[in-house]
């Protein structure tokens, strides 16, 4: 009977100061470490905090707004970057550890900002999710993904994936996760709000997998101390002041078995949640519902993935 014992730190990010969560990270993986997890799950961009400021600070959305622009050359200048060296000390406590952690960030591509999912695991670089579509509001500051990030991580126990909040409401994007056999999927979240719950737990049923639901917890009390460590602008902060002094984001983390059952559930405070998971649950699942298989009439749909990475600007090689 193979069993992985998993977790999910629902905690408060450090918001705008990408190099102080990165500082603060270790510690956070450490305590679920410790009580045996070998799975950690983090929620959307902990890595930088998700820019709530687009949903609760009025005007925040008005074409050349001085504060939105002030804070998303904050994310630019902090942002996680390709072989960034800020990234070492976490995949050093991965190797040591002999973990898997996945953890939100606000990662830039070249000049634009995207919305990544980075899985550590041991031995190896991260793997990177890059949202594929941002959610309303939300394309006022991220990027597109492409199909070049969409796989999983293959350890000796199973497979390990994720997606990103909405995503979860793109069905080929289901299935195309679904075809890769995760055992375990994370599903990042800001909040993990009543549809979003259903939205994860229909994935576990679906995919017959493990998820791990995690959202984070957030204060704007933190916003205006993140904005403060990173040097502060009257501007951003005349728009942080502008949302409603209280908290945020609500946590709501949850782990789900492959039978759609909560196996563990967080309230709206910090804290880290755990379960061991029985990995036979998943084959036990599968003899019922294989959407990837026996479930699936291949003959009537087709789905094509395009995993090429879209770079826009192709230099050919004249020599």
């Amino acid at each position: 009977m193979a069993r992985i014992a998993a977790a999910i730190v629902q905690a408060e990010p450090v918001p705008l100061d990408i190099s102080g969560g990165l500082e603060a990270l270790p510690a956070h993986i450490s305590a679920a470490a410790e009580s045996g997890a070998q799975v950690i799950a983090f929620g959307e961009t902990f890595l930088g905090g998700y820019p709530i400021w687009l949903d609760e600070s009025p005007g925040a959305a008005l074409w050349d707004h001085p504060g939105s622009k002030a804070l998303h050359k904050i994310l630019l200048d902090q942002a996680v970057v390709e072989n960034d060296p800020r990234l070492a000390p976490i995949q050093e406590i991965v190797d040591q550890r002999n973990l898997a952690v996945s953890v939100g960030a606000h990662e830039r591509v070249r000049s634009s900002l995207v919305n990544t999912q980075f899985l550590f695991r041991p031995g190896q670089s991260p793997l990177p999710h890059r949202k594929l579509v941002p959610t309303h509001g939300e394309r006022l500051i991220w990027a597109r993904g492409d199909g070049s990030t969409l796989g999983v991580h293959e350890a000796d126990w199973g497979n390990v994936g994720h997606l990103i909040c909405w995503e979860h409401w793109m069905p080929l994007a289901r299935a195309a996760m679904h075809n890769q056999g995760e055992a375990i999927h994370v599903a990042a979240w800001p909040t993990v709000r009543d549809t979003y719950s259903i939205a994860s737990r229909h994935y576990a049923f679906e995919g017959r997998c493990f998820v791990l639901a995690a959202g984070t917890v957030l204060h704007r009390s933190a916003l205006l101390d993140g904005l403060e460590r990173c040097g502060g602008n009257p501007e951003a902060l005349s728009l942080i002041e502008a949302m409603p002094d209280e908290k945020l984001q609500f946590g709501g983390s949850m782990i789900i078995s492959p039978t759609a059952d909560i196996l563990a559930e967080a309230g709206n405070l910090d804290e880290i949640i755990h379960a061991e998971l029985d990995l036979d649950l998943i084959g036990q699942g599968l003899a019922s519902l294989d959407t990837d298989g026996h479930y699936a009439r291949h003959d009537v749909f087709e789905l094509r993935v395009n995993t090429a990475e879209q770079a826009g600007v192709v230099f050919d090689d004249q020599n």
